[in-house]
């Protein structure tokens, strides 16, 4: 698959989690950041995409402990949190 048509399918599986807070949490990690992620980076956000949506966002808000296998510098940027719109 060409590298266009696997940031589509990543931006709609990080857009389409099932509930809104997970969406704006994970897809708008994903919009910030997707773009700019290395191949190798991609393989692990498409296998974080595999876990459940509250324990990414557990670890990514730090109310759980990261495993180790996810925690990195890709999480580390996730726990930023300043991805995710607030309505004002």
């Amino acid at each position: 698959m060409d590298h266009d048509t696997r940031l589509k399918r990543l931006r709609f599986r990080a857009w389409h989690r099932g509930t809104k807070e997970a969406d704006l949490m994970i897809g708008g990690f994903f919009d910030a950041h997707g773009e700019h992620l290395t191949p190798a980076e991609l393989d692990w956000f498409e296998a974080l995409l595999e876990q459940q949506d509250v324990d990414i966002m557990a670890w990514a808000i730090g109310s759980q402990p990261c495993p180790p296998e996810w925690d990195g510098p890709v999480m580390a940027r996730m726990r930023t949190l300043t991805y995710v719109p607030l309505p004002r």
